[in-house]
Order: C-alpha cells, then structure tokens, then sequence
C-alpha cells in the first residue's frame, strides 16, 4: 500500500484491488465533466486539480501529494468536478469507484476512515484560505509554522512558496532574515 498514507486512508482502501498509473509531465488523469470510474491515492509526484476561469486563468484547487486522496468528492459524484493534471509527472494508486463505495456501504468503519480524512482536509483547506488571506511573506510563512511546526528540507522550499502562494525568491528572502 501507499507507505505515507494516513492510517485512515489506508484503511479505507485496504484489501481493495487496483492499479498503479503513472502520469507523465504535463498529462492529464481526468478533465471536467468526464464520467468518475477510479479514485486516485498518489503514491509519487504532486497532482494538481484544476478549474478554469473564464479569462482562462488555471484556479489550483487542490494540490494532492504523495500520501493523498484526489478529488475525494467524486467518490458521491458521478462526474468530475474540474481537471486533474499531473505537472512534472506523478504516480497513482487507482481503485474501482463502486469497490470504494462497496466498502463504504458494508462497513460502518470504512466510513469512519472517510469521515477522519475529510475533517481534516477541510482544516487543511481553511488553513490554507487563512494563509493566503495575509498579506506578508513573513505572517504567511508564521502562520504555516504554527500549523506545521518546522520548515521542510531545504529541497522542498520551492513546494513551500507555491503552498504560502509567494515566489520561491520571496521565501528564500524571508528564511534567510531568520538566520
């Protein structure tokens, strides 16, 4: 199974029969409106879920790393809400959408697992709207700190910036004033 997966996740799919995908730069899982057959965990990469404005602006509205459940709606969604694109290329864990929803059917527990994760992606999804709400690099990254604890690895900053919603040079900045 998916080794950084949260416990609740693995649960859920625990036992299900899938397949592993992998997604080449730039390619696209799924678009908008396309019929929900499978449910992506990614293993490898980062996948972006995407919505289109009508200037034709990309609006990222998730994205989903190694660890993560994607466009977790459409396990109750007979379409996709928006696009799916992996865009320096990803790894999935793709399970049946009616064997997921089997599970969730028979086994009040699977449920549960469901439930745990989408608690917190939603803490996740207000956290992240209270961070870009601010206005400094230096109260976006304080306020990620407090959620997160720590600064990632070096080689992971360039993640961070896009995450906080700066530049990776406005980051780099503001690291280096902390000494």
């Amino acid at each position: 199974m998916i080794a950084i997966m949260s416990m609740a996740l693995n649960f859920l799919i625990e036992g299900l029969a899938g397949r592993e995908c992998e997604f080449s730069a730039g390619q696209t899982l799924f678009g908008l409106g396309d019929a929900v057959r499978e449910v992506h965990f990614v293993r490898r990469g980062v996948i972006h879920l995407l919505r289109y404005r009508s200037d034709g602006a990309a609006l990222i509205l998730q994205r989903a790393s190694a660890g993560a459940m994607l466009a977790e709606a459409s396990v109750y969604s007979d379409t996709y809400h928006c696009d799916a694109c992996a865009p320096d290329g990803a790894v999935t864990f793709a399970v049946a959408r009616s064997d997921l929803r089997g599970r969730l059917d028979a086994n009040p527990q699977a449920c549960q697992a469901l439930a745990q994760h989408l608690a917190h992606e939603v803490q996740r999804a207000r956290l992240q709207a209270e961070i870009l709400s601010l206005k400094t690099v230096q109260a976006r990254l304080d306020a990620w700190l407090v959620w997160n604890g720590a600064l990632p690895p070096k080689g992971q900053w360039r993640r961070l910036a896009g995450e906080i919603g700066v530049s990776p040079e406005a980051l780099y900045r503001e690291i280096a004033q902390r000494g």
